[in-house]
């Protein structure tokens, strides 16, 4: 913890998760008190980087009494895929929104002093068509997921007006890789790209690839990859610096779909774990898929000297590690059984 650091006590919701995990393994790291919220059982393997756990939603009376406490509450909980937020909306307004709202309104009423830092997303971009994306683009989300990241960060905008709520909202673009020496990574049977091709691999099966068809360099979609510890490098800058607003977390970097399974496959060969190609079959494009989404992290940089440090053969090759782990293959086993 830095010198000029007075925060002590960090609350992080959503703690059992991929990005919540990692942010707590960073914070504990530095020094702070972490305390995590989640409603699924917290893994073995996170149970050192947490000081006390909370099995439960984010608005339980529990949870609420340790955000009473706190000096800062990361927001990392919420319902995250944009394909099943079209055919169940509720769900994602209900979890994303109305919850959030709630857990706002007790910030404000019990701890007005606490700094919020919100896990946004780029989803609330929607389709902008190749654009480098800056904080003051247009947003017009084209799923509910998206819908419900935009309303939250409108609901922050004017807590912070009317009650002086601290806050920062971070837009994600695609956040990917695991930590370091396989310590914590993806869930198994995860969505993202780089879990389905590296899973395809483990088991032999075909690559499904969603969309061929999009107005890009070879038909798939484009995608700005962000390494997750870089991720929660900005958190921990968010709190420690004297920032407030909303802020995108990129690379100003894009890759195709099409990319990403060519550059997996390639690792993948040259570390002798495949012998021969995969097999990619390709598929209808997916309700919400944005064509290329891509951002600027210049305003972050210039607020905080945050920069993206992990390219995307470390992603790549710190997610190898973490799929080949003995603790990955722990977790797939309770997944099955």
């Amino acid at each position: 913890m830095s010198q000029n650091q007075n925060i002590k006590t960090v609350v992080v919701t959503g703690a059992s998760g991929y990005i919540g995990g990692s942010t707590c393994i960073a914070l504990k790291r530095k020094g702070y008190r972490v305390v995590g919220v989640d409603r699924r059982a917290l893994p073995e393997h996170l149970e050192s980087y947490v000081d006390k756990f909370e099995n439960v939603c984010f608005t339980h009376p529990w949870s609420l009494e340790e955000v009473e406490k706190a000096d800062a509450i990361i927001h990392c909980a919420g319902t995250s895929l944009v394909g099943p937020s079209v055919t169940n909306p509720h769900e994602y307004y209900e979890n994303n929104v109305c919850r959030t709202e709630k857990l706002l309104n007790h910030i404000r009423l019990w701890n007005p002093n606490a700094k919020f830092i919100f896990s946004s997303s780029a989803s609330v971009y929607g389709d902008p068509l190749g654009m480098i994306l800056f904080e003051g683009a247009e947003t017009k989300p084209i799923a509910p997921y998206g819908q419900s990241k935009l309303m939250t960060e409108m609901m922050l905008e004017w807590y912070a007006k009317a009650y002086k709520l601290k806050y920062v909202a971070f837009r994600y673009f695609n956040a990917c890789g695991a930590v370091e020496d396989a310590i914590h990574g993806p869930a198994p049977d995860g969505t993202h790209i780089f879990a389905k091709v590296f899973e395809a691999a483990m088991t032999g099966q075909p690559f499904t690839l969603y969309g061929a068809t999009y107005p890009t360099r070879d038909g798939t979609c484009i995608r700005d990859y962000v390494h997750v510890m870089d991720i929660v490098d900005a958190h921990i800058l968010g709190i420690d610096k004297d920032i407030e607003g909303i802020y995108n977390i990129g690379t100003l970097k894009g890759s195709t779909n099409l990319e990403v399974f060519d550059a997996v496959e390639t690792f993948l060969i040259s570390e002798e774990y495949l012998n021969d190609a995969m097999i990619c079959n390709i598929d209808e494009p997916r309700p919400g898929d944005a064509t290329a989404v891509i951002a600027s992290p210049e305003k972050l940089q210039s607020a905080t000297g945050w920069k993206a440090k992990r390219d995307l053969n470390t992603i790549i090759k710190d997610l190898f590690y973490w799929y080949a782990s003995h603790t990955f293959n722990k977790l797939k086993q309770r997944s099955i059984s």
